[in-house]
């Protein structure tokens, strides 16, 4: 993969200083190809960046270290490709967000990522067989018609989706909340491994970078931001799933959620969103119908 000197300054800030894309406007106001940032003072990076002294300082000799080093390599080597929002590769449509991603990290299948229209399907992370069940009758028609399945690998609904749409030899694209270099949960090691071999992982966060609390809420806007429209098999009434949900009311998503009995603590956030003008969900071809 070819990059402009632009597009590899953006990459080299970006390991060391991993926030989105709107972080780095006052810099690229002032200087838009990203030109001779080591001379940039310390004083200079803390008002760029709104960092205390002592972390620019270490910020500045970070950017010096990290210019020398063959970065990209590196990252090619495991089979990371960054995607600078510069590049041409990069998802317009999370360009649409307030804060999108400066760089999109990416392992696998990147044709996906051209691939249109795609859907998201989330939920819970203690999902029960009624979301296995509903997946059997939503996925097949969506996978015909060569629909990738977006959703955040973790726990739960997210498993099932994308094992859905794998076992029924479909496309689907995993949003992490970490970097490359960590698996959360454990459990989903295997399964991360065939959508890095076979379909494809994406994640905001360089190899290094840990999963944490608020790096999961920060994932639901891409999982939103690839999905053109997004499905909720089971959740509580509030929840992550619901935060990914407000993302894609944000952007005029189209929203399915799939019924649930009135007394399953799991259904109380479908039937919600059924309440507020969701589109009730029992097939596949619902979603085609409306998308296609």
């Amino acid at each position: 993969m070819q990059f402009t000197s632009q597009q590899k300054q953006l990459i080299n800030l970006h390991y060391i200083h991993p926030v989105p894309f709107n972080r780095y406007y006052l810099l690229l106001e002032e200087n838009p190809s990203l030109d001779d940032l080591e001379s940039y003072s310390n004083a200079h990076w803390n008002h760029l960046f709104d960092l205390s002294k002592e972390k620019a300082s270490r910020f500045s000799e970070q950017y010096k270290e990290i210019s020398r080093f063959p970065l990209i390599e590196l990252l090619e080597n495991m089979n990371c490709i960054p995607i600078p929002s510069f590049h041409p590769d990069y998802p317009k449509e999370l360009k649409q967000l307030c804060d999108p991603p400066a760089i999109l990290y990416s392992m696998g299948n990147r044709k996906l990522l051209k691939k249109q229209p795609r859907v998201g399907i989330i939920g819970s992370r203690k999902a029960t067989s009624y979301s296995k069940k509903a997946l059997d009758f939503i996925v097949p028609p969506l996978v015909d018609h060569g629909i990738p399945i977006v959703s955040g690998l973790a726990a739960g609904a997210d498993t099932l989706a994308h094992r859905a749409a794998i076992d029924y030899g479909g496309d689907t694209i995993g949003v992490l909340g970490h970097g490359f270099s960590h698996m959360y949960p454990k459990k989903n090691e295997k399964i991360a491994q065939e959508m890095a071999e076979n379909h494809l992982l994406v994640t905001e966060y360089p190899p290094y970078f840990s999963p944490a609390k608020w790096t999961f809420p920060m994932r639901n806007r891409i999982i939103s931001g690839l999905s053109n429209a997004l499905v909720i098999t089971e959740s509580v009434e509030r929840s992550g799933t619901m935060s990914t949900v407000e993302h894609a009311l944000d952007h005029g998503k189209e929203i399915f959620a799939v019924p649930g009995a009135i007394d399953s603590p799991l259904s109380a956030g479908p039937n919600k969103l059924l309440d507020e003008g969701a589109k009730p969900l029992w097939s596949g071809f619902q979603i085609i119908d409306s998308l296609l």
